[in-house]
């Protein structure tokens, strides 16, 4: 039977180097600019980070730039306020709880 070697996607030294860069920089042009350096793909280079615990995950952001905010989270706001439970309001349209946590939010301020 032959013996099969298993030659590593990455070396010890550009491990040690991605992880330097990617620590001071934590950015995915820092991840883009290693792809290229070690003519990889950025997926590649993402799991190596993930796999050696130094990756960040970018916050997800609306097209607006906005942090997204889910609906359950619009809910329970809106039930922390209101002091009730009301679990079907999560079936409203996402604008109409946006606009609720607003008018709540102000009334609760006058």
């Amino acid at each position: 039977m032959t013996d099969v070697t298993r030659v590593p996607n990455y070396t010890d030294e550009m491990v040690d180097s991605m992880v330097a860069d990617y620590t001071d920089s934590p950015t995915p042009e820092t991840v883009a600019k290693l792809a290229s350096e070690f003519s990889k793909t950025t997926r590649s280079i993402v799991a190596k980070l993930v796999r050696e615990g130094v990756y960040k995950a970018q916050q997800r952001v609306t097209k607006t730039g906005a942090p997204v905010v889910r609906k359950a989270e619009l809910v329970a706001q809106i039930q922390e306020q209101l002091g009730v439970e009301v679990p079907t309001l999560e079936k409203a349209s996402k604008a109409d709880l946006e606009a609720l946590v607003v008018s709540i939010t102000t009334m609760s301020e006058r």
